[in-house]
């Protein structure tokens, strides 16, 4: 049990990267710790060190199967969020996903305390081991349908109000598993709507409501859904040009391969420069400011690029921060 738990978390090992730079650690986050051609690697180096760990009292073939069920199990479950996981690197930065748990669900979270509890109590028998993953599996896959009924829900808009070139995807969201974002991909912009798939009333918050409250408010019934209007590269003519340069640009390609569905959300101008804000709306919350914001500034007598990622300040602020 104890090398099965320190091997699953192994593949997180790879926060190290946060060391170098934010991008760095965004675009690597889950790659080679979380692929499957490297895992025989991994399997047989961990089960190496657990061999010197214990002084050698078992040979490493002893722990490979546990480190092998590990890593397997959270390479699984960082599949089923919507964060995408690199599970063929390095070979291909390919993001494998199949998108039906939020990344904090605490749903899944109690199954699995529950069902650990259980195992604890009654020692002698791997029943309450065998009904808890029962139970998660059986929960993953009533979120798959969930998430087929959310996607049914968007293709149906998009036929009934004849948009061309659209690609329809069904996001999961915080706090219940029938909350949904879905958003409507066409080249130019996207569509969202944050929904309820049970709720039958609109909710509105007190004043004083808490962010966590207005969030978990903000799922709509489905027949009363609204939608959401963001342009990908900005509203004007000449937000669109300067945005499309910066993100076509050598300097924000790493930013191009992680980004999913990535839009200008502000486009500053001053005699000196010009700044350009990127965010990826797959993660955003209603009311929120969308995470992985990135910038490019370029001085407007010159054409260089230069990268900054941007974070808030506790009172509002955006702050850049360059990337060097």
């Amino acid at each position: 049990m104890a090398v099965t738990f320190w091997a699953a978390a192994f593949p997180d090992s790879d926060v190290v990267l946060r060391f170098f730079d934010p991008l760095t650690y965004l675009t690597a986050h889950r790659g080679v710790t979380h692929s499957v051609v490297m895992l025989p690697f991994w399997v047989i180096g961990l089960a190496l060190l657990f061999q010197v760990f214990y002084r050698g009292r078992y040979s490493w073939r002893a722990f490979a199967g546990a480190c092998t069920l590990g890593i397997t199990i959270h390479i699984a479950g960082d599949v089923i969020t919507s964060f995408g996981t690199m599970v063929l690197a390095p070979l291909s930065t390919w993001r494998a996903q199949f998108p039906v748990t939020f990344i904090i669900d605490p749903y899944f979270s109690t199954i699995i305390v529950f069902g650990l509890l259980a195992s604890l109590y009654w020692k002698h028998t791997r029943a309450p081991a065998v009904i808890g993953l029962a139970v998660l599996v059986t929960y993953v896959g009533a979120q798959a349908i969930l998430r087929q009924r959310a996607q049914v829900f968007g293709t149906n808009y998009v036929a009934a109000n004849a948009l061309r070139d659209a690609q329809v995807h069904a996001l999961p969201q915080p706090f219940s598993p029938f909350h949904w974002l879905i958003v409507v991909e066409q080249p130019q912009r996207y569509l969202l709507s944050h929904i309820s798939l049970t709720r039958s009333d609109l909710r509105v918050p007190p004043a004083d409501a808490s962010v966590l409250r207005r969030v978990y408010d903000s799922y709509l019934p489905i027949d009363k859904a609204s939608w959401q209007i963001v342009p990908r590269y900005g509203a004007s003519d000449d937000d669109r040009d300067v945005a499309r340069a910066l993100w076509e640009s050598k300097m924000f390609e790493r930013y191009r391969r992680f980004a999913m569905f990535p839009a200008v959300y502000r486009v500053d101008r001053s005699s000196e420069q010009t700044c350009v804000r990127f965010a990826d709306l797959r993660f955003a919350l209603s009311g929120r400011s969308a995470p992985f914001r990135y910038a490019g500034c370029r001085e407007n007598s010159a054409g260089g690029w230069r990268m900054y990622y941007v974070s808030d300040d506790g009172d509002g602020t955006e702050l850049l921060h360059a990337i060097e």
